[in-house]
């Protein structure tokens, strides 16, 4: 029998602290914490927020976010993978959710910059439409990728590493910058 990491009477910036991609897990599987008509608080507990987006089985919940790390894992995809896709031709949109400020420090030629002013065009793309995110780093493609799935996507793919990665395995050539808060 496992022991469990996490349990319903615990906050949920605990079990942030416990589980980094549980929000994104969240959102994936119950619209939860993704946008500001389902957000908690960090003070809230587990109990309280499947309590207040009627979720019935918070036992369920508690198994779903402590594989969220699997759910991760199989939205990220190699750069080398993404290029063998557009080298292929694969019909998909390979999407650059950096800032503009960012693509123009170190553009990747295959992606799009996404578009900000129109993004509701995305959600109006075949559900089963192949999206690759790109960011800097990995992570924010998985905030972006995760939002995509809780909308109901079902062939949506992070950048593993990001740009950063891009840079090892495909393209030497994008420049390293670094961002500045």
């Amino acid at each position: 029998m496992t022991t469990s990491t996490i349990d319903p009477s615990m906050t949920m910036a605990a079990i942030l602290e416990r589980i980094p991609s549980a929000q994104r897990a969240l959102f994936q599987r119950y619209h939860v914490g993704g946008c500001s008509s389902c957000a908690f608080q960090p003070t809230d507990t587990l109990e309280q927020v499947c309590k207040d987006h009627n979720i019935l089985d918070v036992n369920e919940v508690v198994t779903y976010l402590e594989r969220a790390a699997e759910v991760d894992a199989k939205m990220m995809v190699e750069p080398s993978a993404v290029k063998g896709w557009v080298d292929a031709g694969e019909t998909m949109r390979f999407i650059d959710v950096r800032e503009p400020h960012e693509i123009q420090l170190g553009a990747v030629k295959e992606a799009e910059a996404m578009d900000y002013t129109n993004s509701q065009a995305y959600m109006e793309l075949p559900k089963d439409t192949k999206l690759v995110f790109l960011c800097k780093d990995g992570a924010r493609s998985l905030d972006v990728g995760a939002y995509f799935v809780g909308h109901q996507f079902t062939n949506v793919f992070a950048v593993k590493g990001g740009v950063d990665a891009w840079r090892e395995q495909v393209d030497p050539s994008v420049p390293r910058y670094e961002v500045q808060n």
